[in-house]
């Protein structure tokens, strides 16, 4: 069981360096400080939670099992830090893991082990609520606070190239996702959770290219880079118990709403909150995730309806909470000197 879960361990690691890394390089002047971000926020979170862990407030694990935990905890603040993607300096994304990870790990206190014993037992295998769903909303707040109204007249501009840098990077994370997913279930339950994984990215990726030709008139290749993964998303929930043609199901839907998001939405979005979601994380993690944790009240037998929707209820105060506090916080550090651009921190950066 070790040796596998340092199998699936080594994965994830893949898809939160190489996967969300090279995901985030899209934006034409930011790619080496997307890349270094990402390096640190790995960097800081494993540690960090690793060591809250042996507080002994949360339940003993072994090593590689506390590894993996850890990994989840980086790829929600991966996912948060996308919201604000290029908005902050370099040294500020240090401290978003540190405001992040305290939070994450009480939402995982609270939600996951129930140590209130105010929740209940939810279906959240492969974190659609507590990893996705809280890094998306927790970001969105964070942005409040670090959205200028002259932040909202930049462009945000990409090329061919970072668009296809940005879909290695998706394909990444496809590839691996039902490593993610599969990390810590039981030994008998891993074969159909990474077929179930693998069936929902599927649904999605056919899905987000009909809807982007439908509603664009042509393909949208920043479609095709991120609501291709909002299966994956979505089928976290359930992707122990769901049957194959359901996994099916949710990746088309979640791969259809995610498009919808991008194609329609987002812009509204932004501009009702006055905010910037760079890597558009409410459409790829916080809506699909959302809906994931929402799918299981129909897909799981025998679920605790009342604490699935605590859950997931308590998961969204809480991120947006604590994302609005972490903004704030991190704004008083000041602002990056040129959004979108190595220049502003890369001495080489030309």
């Amino acid at each position: 069981m070790q040796v596998q879960q340092y199998d699936r361990a080594i994965h994830i690691m893949a898809m939160l360096l190489i996967g969300f890394g090279f995901l985030m390089v899209f934006v034409k002047k930011y790619g080496r400080s997307a890349l270094t971000a990402t390096f640190l926020l790995v960097s800081i979170s494993l540690p960090l939670y690793m060591s809250i862990r042996g507080l002994g407030v949360f339940e003993s694990k072994g090593e590689i099992e506390q590894l993996i935990l850890a990994e989840f905890g980086a790829a929600s603040l991966l996912i948060a830090a996308g919201a604000i993607l290029g908005r902050i300096k370099i040294f500020q994304y240090l401290i978003l893991g540190l405001l992040f990870i305290p939070f994450y790990m009480l939402n995982e206190l609270i939600v996951v082990a129930d140590y209130f014993h105010f929740v209940g037992k939810i279906a959240d295998t492969g974190g659609s609520i507590v990893i996705h769903a809280f890094g998306a909303l927790f970001g969105i707040s964070a942005a409040i606070s670090l959205t200028t109204k002259k932040d909202m007249e930049v462009p945000i501009i990409s090329d061919a190239t970072t668009d296809k840098y940005s879909v290695l990077g998706s394909m990444v994370l496809w590839v691996f996702w039902p490593s993610f997913c599969a990390a810590l279930v039981p030994v008998e339950a891993i074969p159909h959770t990474v077929v179930n994984v693998f069936l929902a990215l599927c649904g999605s990726t056919i899905a987000t290219y009909i809807a982007s030709v439908f509603i664009r008139g042509k393909v949208h290749i920043a479609d095709i880079a991120n609501a291709a993964l909002a299966g994956g998303v979505a089928i976290g929930a359930t992707c122990d118990f769901a049957t194959h043609p359901q996994a099916m199901i949710i990746g088309v839907i979640a791969g259809a709403i995610s498009t919808i998001g991008f194609a329609i939405l987002q812009d509204k979005q932004q501009k009702f909150h006055r905010i910037i979601d760079t890597c558009g994380v409410s459409n790829l993690h916080g809506i699909p995730g959302i809906f994931g944790g929402l799918a299981a009240i129909l897909i799981v037998p025998g679920l605790d309806i009342s604490a699935q929707l605590k859950g997931i209820l308590i998961t969204v105060v809480l991120a947006i909470v604590a994302g609005f506090l972490g903004g704030k916080i991190i704004s008083f550090f000041g602002k990056t000197a040129e959004i979108y651009n190595d220049n502003a921190e890369f001495a080489d950066a030309d």
